[in-house]
């Protein structure tokens, strides 16, 4: 069974977060939505919070402690992105465009994202639309065509526009992103076998 492995990004403030919360809905469904299809999904979540320290001590010395640079080095190696802030000022938190900010920007091209965000009101569900994607285009990302976002209506409503029905729907595209060969996954390196092993073999042809 393949392996697809998928970074969950939570910037939440809170503890516990709805940023979080819809976080894990994301990851359950895509999770299970993997398997189905075929692949095995590892989840790795990070709470931006607890980095909070870090990243801003990245910025002023340039260098990110061990416990960034193991987020950012597994940010880099996997396959997919799930990305939820929580919306300040009409668009993503402060702490989560720094944690973008800090990796490198090549380093998320072509990978499949898949954003959500939550908020006090609908009318901050447009972040989705004008701030996040905008941001994750720039970068290269292949993205789903369904965004969640979640206001306080959204917790323990069970109707056909649910935020559970959003979600299915955006972790099959997600899951079908992650389908198939991935444009992030780099090529594996060449194997260098020792000499006496090479001459071997070239003895064996002739």
């Amino acid at each position: 069974m393949e392996t697809r492995r998928i970074t969950v990004l939570s910037a939440g403030l809170s503890l516990p977060s709805s940023s979080r919360l819809l976080a894990d809905q994301l990851a359950a469904s895509v999770r299970r939505q993997l398997a189905e299809a075929g692949y095995e999904a590892v989840v790795d979540v990070v709470e931006l919070r607890d980095l909070a320290v870090d990243i801003a001590n990245n910025f002023v010395t340039g260098y990110a402690g061990p416990r960034l640079a193991d987020v950012i080095a597994g940010v880099e190696s996997s396959d997919g992105i799930i990305a939820v802030t929580p919306v300040f000022s009409a668009s993503y938190s402060g702490l989560f465009k720094s944690f973008i900010d800090v990796l490198d920007p090549k380093s998320l091209e072509g990978k499949a994202v898949l954003l959500g965000a939550t908020g006090g009101s609908d009318r901050h569900q447009m972040v989705l639309d004008y701030a996040m994607r905008p941001l994750f285009t720039y970068l290269r990302t292949r993205m789903t065509a369904t965004s969640v976002f979640a206001g306080p209506q959204d917790w323990g409503n069970n109707d056909d526009g649910s935020l559970s029905a959003r979600v299915e729907r955006a972790a099959a595209e997600f899951t079908q992103l992650l389908s198939g060969r991935q444009p992030s996954r780099k090529p594996e390196p060449l194997e260098s076998l020792p000499f006496e092993q090479l001459l071997a073999g070239i003895s064996g042809n002739r």
